[in-house]
C-alpha cells in the first residue's frame, strides 16, 4: 500500500508542478488553488508512504516520478524540447526509480 501511496504522491507532484506553471507566480486564481490542493495531497501521501518506506528511497522515488513525469508532460503538452540526450537521461531516471524499488524490496525479503 505504501508504494501505491508513493506512486500517487509522485503523480500528484506532476499535477501541482503544472499548476504552478499555469498559476504564473500565483497571479491566476484557479491554477493557484489547484496547485495548493495538490501540494497538500502530494505531501500527505508522501508522508504516509514514508511510514513504511525508508526516507532515502521514498524521497528519491517521489522526486524522480515528479521530475520525469513533469518533463514528459512538458514535452507532450507544452512542446518543450525532446532531444536524444534528454530522452536518454529520462529513461535513465526511470530505470533508477525502478531499480530503487527493486533494491528496497529485496531488503525486506532478506
Amino acid at each position: 500500500m505504501a508504494w501505491i501511496l508513493l506512486l500517487i504522491a509522485g503523480i500528484t507532484e506532476i499535477v501541482w508542478a503544472i499548476g504552478l506553471k499555469e498559476a504564473h507566480g500565483f497571479t491566476v486564481l484557479l491554477p493557484s488553488i489547484i496547485s495548493v490542493i495538490f501540494i497538500s495531497i502530494s505531501f500527505f501521501l508522501f508522508a504516509k508512504a514514508m511510514e513504511v518506506i525508508p526516507i532515502g528511497t521514498a524521497y528519491a522515488i517521489f522526486t524522480g516520478i515528479g521530475a520525469a513525469g513533469t518533463a514528459i508532460v512538458g514535452m507532450l503538452v507544452f512542446g518543450e524540447s525532446a532531444g536524444a540526450k534528454k530522452l536518454f537521461f529520462l529513461v535513465l531516471l526511470l530505470v533508477g526509480i525502478v531499480g530503487l524499488k527493486l533494491a528496497d524490496g529485496k531488503e525486506e525479503v532478506e
